[in-house]
């Protein structure tokens, strides 16, 4: 989707849904595994944002935890700030930006959710380090987006059978080949293997499995110490 398109917008939710096996359950995981190590007063950093879906539901769950969400559209941060709801958005600093737009202090926790298979290997390395340096010792990581295989034919399997659930729940537009076709050729996915070696890279720690979906996959890891 183009998430500066008002309508695509206006329909994120709706298709998010749809699109991501146990969406809802994923936010509440991720809350899980943040409630582990963010104090009671904890900030977090939440990178890409928009939409607002997994803020609210962290924001809800832990009315003391404060937020810092970044996404570089606008429009989609529009859209969190409404999901937010004027209570909860009094508890999230919105910034358009990447990475790089964040506060450069010590966050307790950060996610970073359906993004980072947008990247490219160098941005993905990149934006994973200075998560890291936006991180206190031992906090943790989480993150979620599609990773599948690096074989073609093993990828083309996976995302075939990730279009098929989505076009089982009627997600309108392509036909479940052509969205498999255009989502392999499009998205610079990384095998579950290089994504925890590019987590070690980046001086995250004991990387874990918790979410797998189809093609998608989900992983917590704790920031290394300052030297590490």
């Amino acid at each position: 989707m183009s998430f500066s398109d008002p309508d695509a917008v206006a329909q994120y939710a709706d298709n998010l849904v749809r699109q991501v096996p146990g969406v809802h359950a994923l936010h509440q995981m991720t809350h899980v595994l943040l409630a582990e190590h963010v104090p009671a007063q904890g900030r977090v950093l939440v990178l890409g944002a928009g939409g607002g879906m997994e803020l609210r539901a962290f924001a809800e769950a832990s009315p003391s935890w404060c937020f810092t969400g970044v996404d570089p559209s606008a429009e989609m941060l529009g859209l969190a700030k409404r999901t937010l709801g004027v209570e909860l958005s009094a508890r999230v600093d919105l910034i358009e930006g990447y990475i790089d737009s964040a506060p450069d202090i010590a966050f307790d926790g950060a996610t970073c959710l359906l993004t980072l298979h947008f990247l490219s290997a160098e941005e993905r390395l990149q934006t994973l380090c200075a998560l890291k340096r936006r991180l206190k010792p031992g906090a943790p990581l989480i993150i979620a987006h599609h990773s599948v295989p690096s074989d073609p034919l093993e990828k083309h399997r996976w995302f075939q059978r990730w279009a098929a659930f989505v076009a089982a729940r009627g997600l309108l537009g392509e036909t479940a080949a052509a969205r498999a076709d255009s989502i392999a050729n499009r998205l610079p996915t990384l095998s579950p293997e290089q994504e925890v070696a590019m987590l070690e890279e980046a001086g995250f720690e004991r990387p874990g499995l918790f979410y797998a979906a189809l093609s998608f996959r989900g992983w917590v890891a704790y920031a290394g110490d300052a030297h590490g």
